[in-house]
């Protein structure tokens, strides 16, 4: 016989609620990754192409070599290397596909299962008391980039404090921003300062991936800790959410990445003559 049980008041997925109320709440979660050979291959082929553009020996140690990456390479090199290695490992077909198969799941949960992907993977590196590689306090959407995203930031090595980047949680982001025109004449210094006490550092070890918003405030410092950070970032959205600019629009900034069978069909079909009104 059938049980009320058996039957369902919801459309949502009861083993997801835990990772959708804190990212609701937060604006932001930090989970495993979902293949952590995966993980391992991606860092191994970055330090491979860093230690060919370096000429130098591949370490035994990839994750010292990337954390003491300060002590092996002048400050004035730094870009060099970080343009080159954006180039070479975005160059290779199985880039984007390993990095978004590191939160798939996480992704399909908070974004959808129909997804689009920046076309290019950021890469950032930032050693010690390094003034040259700081994203000041802002939201995204500040610069005309789509509220319908998300940002999946990896970090390479552990990160934290100072090392790592900082976030506003939501409810205080939103608050800020509905008033953000008083921090007019100081600028983005004078907002920082005014948020600084509420401000998340966010840690996050090796073998971890953060998943936020973009639409609340976020940035970093200067790197006060004694290691390099080295992480990568890119924006996911979902194929079918609006698109705020030419710039970044889907073909030019985003390329699909997971259209269904009926998208694919429903996007080849062709209305025949004759039915036109």
């Amino acid at each position: 016989m059938l049980t009320v049980t058996t039957l369902v008041s919801s459309f949502d997925d009861r083993a997801d609620t835990a990772l959708v109320d804190t990212f609701l709440e937060q604006g932001y979660v930090i989970v495993d990754v979902e293949d952590r050979e995966a993980l391992d291959a991606l860092r191994h082929e970055i330090v491979a192409a860093a230690c060919a553009h370096m000429e130098a020996a591949p370490p035994a140690d990839e994750g010292a070599f990337l954390d003491g990456l300060h002590r092996a390479l002048p400050i004035e090199k730094l870009n060099p290397l970080r343009l080159g290695l954006y180039r070479t490992i975005n160059d290779q077909l199985w880039f984007r596909p390993t990095y978004f198969r590191l939160a798939r799941r996480t992704l399909e949960t908070l974004v959808g299962n129909e997804l689009a992907m920046q076309n290019r993977i950021n890469f950032s590196i930032q050693m010690p008391n390094d003034r040259t590689s700081l994203l000041d306090i802002h939201a995204d959407v500040f610069s005309g980039e789509s509220p319908y995203q998300v940002v999946e930031w990896l970090p390479l090595v552990d990160v934290n404090g100072t090392k790592s980047m900082f976030i506003l949680p939501r409810r205080k982001s939103e608050a800020v921003i509905a008033k953000l025109n008083e921090f007019g004449d100081g600028g983005m210094r004078a907002l920082f300062d005014a948020v600084r006490s509420d401000l998340e550092w966010l840690t996050i070890p090796y073998g971890k991936v953060l998943i936020f918003c973009p639409n609340f405030l976020h940035g970093n410092v200067v790197n006060e800790e004694p290691t390099t950070r080295w992480s990568l970032n890119c924006r996911i959205t979902g194929l079918f959410t609006p698109y705020v600019s030419p710039e970044k629009s889907l073909g030019a900034f985003y390329l699909p990445i997971t259209p269904r069978p009926v998208t694919r069909l429903g996007m080849a079909y062709q209305q025949p003559g004759g039915f036109e009104e």
